[in-house]
Formats: C-alpha cells, sequence, structure tokens
C-alpha cells in the first residue's frame, strides 16, 4: 500500500513517531533523580513501541497479525500514560504543560488504537 492509497495511515505512523520524539525531549529536560531516569527509561521505551509496532501493523500480512500488533499499540499508550504520569516534575514545573499534553497525546492514541480494534473484528 502506497501512501497516496491511504493518506490517513501514514498520518498515525507520523502522528506516533512524534509523540516518542517528544517524549525523549522531554527526558532529556528532567530533573535527574533515581526515579526520574527509572521512569524516563521506561516511557521512552514504550512511546518508540507505539510507533514501532504501529509500522510493524503496516507491514503485517494477516489481519489476526494487524489485530495482535494494533492491540500493543494500544497497550504501550495506555503504558507510557502512566510512565508520564508517574514522573516528578518537582524539579521542573517549566515542562509541566508539556507532560500534561503528551498524557493527553497518549490517551488519544489509546482512544484511535481502541477504535481501529473495534472496527478491524
Amino acid at each position: 500500500m502506497t501512501k497516496m492509497e491511504n493518506p490517513k495511515q501514514y498520518d498515525l505512523e507520523d502522528r506516533t513517531f512524534n509523540f516518542a520524539k517528544r517524549v525523549r525531549t522531554l527526558v532529556k529536560k528532567l530533573t535527574k533523580t533515581i526515579e526520574n531516569i527509572e521512569d524516563g527509561k521506561q516511557v521512552i521505551r514504550s512511546s518508540g513501541s507505539v510507533c514501532a509496532n504501529y509500522i510493524e501493523a503496516n507491514e503485517s500480512l494477516s489481519k489476526k497479525d494487524v489485530v495482535m500488533r494494533i492491540k500493543i499499540c494500544r497497550k504501550e499508550a495506555k503504558e507510557s500514560r502512566y510512565w508520564l504520569r508517574l514522573i516528578d516534575m518537582s524539579g521542573g514545573s517549566a515542562y509541566e504543560k508539556e507532560r500534561q499534553s503528551l498524557t493527553q497525546e497518549a490517551y488519544e492514541l489509546m482512544n484511535i488504537f481502541g477504535s481501529i480494534l473495534r472496527n478491524t473484528k
């Protein structure tokens, strides 16, 4: 499938990629506490996994594989939201607005992937 056949598919690919990039930018700015280092590692992994699994879903050969990858995307978006909520912003409240924005984006991605699952079955 080319970009011209289904442009929305690639818009979500870009959106998930940008989500992962924004998470990384935020984590770089955080106060380097033990908690933030560990939570930052987790949120980097889960946010990157959202995009990676969506790319895999687009390349899947079977409907069963697509469904599995989209389920993983939803799970990883939910996990990203969790880790974002745990990050300690006490030393860097200037970044609280970005954390809230990323938390909202994770929530929206969860809903998008949930909708894709409902429409795929």
